[in-house]
């Protein structure tokens, strides 16, 4: 699979282990920084992550920041983009089956490396409800709102 990456200062450590592994698992991975620890500004990175799956340069998009609040706001700007915060692999896999979420949000400040591996593999794991023989539809009528708001 195709993935991004991409953190603001307070997540690039767990930026570059992530990375390293999805690339161990066999994946793709563009990694769309920052390269150090110096401060950024979360946005800019999150724009550039939520471009990078609109456009469909990449399949599915990581975002990290601190507490994983600020950069999920800032790539849940375009309408192309369900990035959905998970701390537990069941969020993660609820994000993908029932809101068909293409990119997962993470605080590098509140999750380890292990449950952020885990909650990773959920993410990556599960299909969405609606793409399932057996779909209802109900969920891709959902999904189809949050691209096209009537507010």
């Amino acid at each position: 699979m195709r993935i991004a990456i991409a953190s603001d200062h307070a997540a690039t450590d767990l930026k570059a282990e992530l990375r390293d592994w999805l690339i161990e698992q066999g994946h793709e991975v563009a990694d769309l920084g920052p390269d150090n620890n110096d401060s950024v500004d979360y946005p800019d990175f999150g724009y550039k992550l939520a471009n990078v799956i609109a456009d469909g340069t990449a399949e599915r998009g990581v975002a990290l920041c601190g507490s994983g609040i600020g950069i999920s706001i800032s790539v849940n700007r375009n309408p192309a983009v369900r990035c959905a915060i998970a701390s537990e692999p069941l969020s993660a896999a609820l994000s993908r089956e029932h809101n068909d979420a293409n990119c997962i949000a993470m605080g590098a400040r509140l999750i380890g490396s292990d449950m952020a591996k885990a909650c990773l593999t959920a993410f990556l794991e599960t299909a969405f409800a609606d793409s399932l023989p057996g779909g209802t539809g109900r969920h891709q009528r959902r999904v189809d709102k949050l691209s096209n708001p009537e507010v």
